[in-house]
């Protein structure tokens, strides 16, 4: 008998894969695809839409013709902050715009002169003034430099809505996406900000669909439950708003380390506006407000900067286990640099100020680093913490292996539960999760998630 699955397709900017998940959400088959970049018609790196199509159409022509396995559902997660446009015969009428190309300045500030100040407009879309990583601003861009090509779009989808359409032909338009920082969403008043219908960009949008929706499509002459897909970010959050209902903050950790509160669904406050606070919106429709910081980066360079100063292999920290007695000392040793963050970027870890001759080994300067990172991760995660009733953090991705990190958070927060999460693939997962009850009749498994305790007792202060 054939095994049932889910088949979701997980789009990042580096790496396209493709995973099947049988019906306790064990990954049964996995492929990743990379691609070089192309250009747009300014000379910017951006995704290349065909060559993308191209491997999305093939890959689903292979693995509907595998007789092991019987599809029973497919959805999508991918990168935010990204639109592609297309026209009356559904062909995309434009490059697929790079969320970090330069914005122009002058269409900045006419698009101010005409709805007024930043900092009111970012606390009713809950977005900071991001550029093109406001994504509705691409079309805002597209409509006064480019109208001939405005005209011709008959609809403009969202990046992980345009990967359902290539296998439904169906266009929609879900909530997760609308709410990563687009500019597009008024979070005051629940519909789209009133810029979106004055400029004629809600006729361009596909109607909203609820993103744990599915409708029937057919595979290679099969039925199978299609979802509309997940905004990547949102979708990872998935498996723990799945398994944990008291309240929690996710502490996703990588190049950035995002702070997501699901459950502070306050207005942003124009201090919160400033430190780079945003609000996304769950695949349940419910506000989850975030915070930021570049500390994965800020990680990597001083690494670097210790390794070639202690004449250390590159990968030298992860083989350094938590020492206390390390921790103690250096605490009586040095002193606290101070550290700012403007505009969520680390503007000083504290680190990069200190003299590397000062610390006798490599392992002293690393636990030194962690303390200086956590002393910035505080203060960010605390934006989203105060006021809530929170008493559980859960780390994943890179820091989440790293055993300093994780204490020393504990050492941080010593009134709440830091736990390590693992989960394999959480933002595919997250996708097969959403549309679980389309295609999938057994329970929800429970062991997801692996989750390890850190204990601030446990420490030397």
């Amino acid at each position: 008998m054939p095994i049932p699955v889910i088949a979701v397709f997980d789009v990042g900017k580096t790496n396209k894969k493709i995973f099947f998940f049988d019906e306790q959400y064990k990954i049964v088959l996995e492929r990743t695809a990379q691609f070089n970049e192309t250009v747009d018609e300014d000379g910017d790196p951006c995704e290349d839409i065909h060559v993308l199509t191209a491997w999305i159409k093939n890959t689903i022509a292979e693995i509907t013709a595998l007789e092991r396995y019987e599809i029973k559902g497919i959805n999508f997660s991918a990168y935010g902050a990204t639109f592609v446009h297309l026209d009356e015969n559904g062909n995309p009428l434009t490059p697929i715009y790079n969320y970090l190309k330069p914005y122009p300045e002058h269409l900045q500030q006419q698009f101010n002169a005409t709805y007024g100040d930043e900092l009111q407009f970012s606390k009713e879309t809950a977005s900071p003034i991001l550029g093109n990583l406001n994504s509705g601003m691409q079309l805002y861009r597209l409509k006064y430099q480019q109208p001939e090509i405005f005209q011709r779009i008959k609809v403009s989808l969202h990046f992980p809505q345009y990967l359902s359409f290539l296998v439904s032909g169906k266009a929609y338009t879900d909530m997760t996406s609308i709410g990563c920082h687009t500019g597009l969403w008024n979070f005051q008043e629940n519909t789209y900000h009133r810029w979106v219908r004055e400029e004629g960009i809600e006729e361009k949008l596909a109607p909203v669909y609820p993103s744990d929706a599915a409708f029937e499509v057919h595979l290679n002459g099969k039925s199978c439950a299609a979802g509309i897909g997940l905004h990547d970010s949102s979708s990872a959050l998935i498996p723990f708003l799945s398994s944990f209902h008291e309240p929690f903050m996710l502490l996703s950790t990588g190049t950035w380390c995002v702070s997501l509160n699901p459950f502070n669904d306050s207005p942003l406050s124009e201090m919160e506006l400033k430190k780079d606070c945003l609000s996304y919106i769950s695949y349940k429709g419910r506000p989850v407000k975030a915070s930021r910081l570049f500390a994965g980066s800020e990680h990597g360079r001083q690494a670097q900067r210790i390794a070639e100063h202690f004449a250390e292999q590159p990968d030298f920290y992860k083989h350094l286990k938590y020492n206390a007695e390390v921790v103690g000392l250096i605490r009586q040793k040095h002193k606290a640099v101070n550290t700012t963050t403007q505009s969520g970027d680390l503007v000083a870890s504290g680190f990069e100020l200190r003299n590397l001759a000062e610390f006798t080994s490599a392992e002293e300067a690393y636990h030194q680093l962690i303390l200086d990172l956590i002393i910035l991760q505080t203060q960010v995660s605390m934006l989203v913490l105060k006021g809530t009733d929170v008493k559980r953090i859960f780390v994943d991705g890179g820091f989440s292996k790293n055993p300093i990190y994780m204490q020393l958070l504990a050492s941080a927060f010593p009134e709440m539960e830091v736990f390590a999460a693992s989960v394999a693939q959480a933002t595919s997962i997250g996708a097969a999760l959403a549309i679980h009850k389309h295609w999938n009749s057994q329970a929800l498994p429970t062991n997801i998630i692996d989750l390890k305790f850190y204990s601030a007792s446990e420490l030397v202060l």
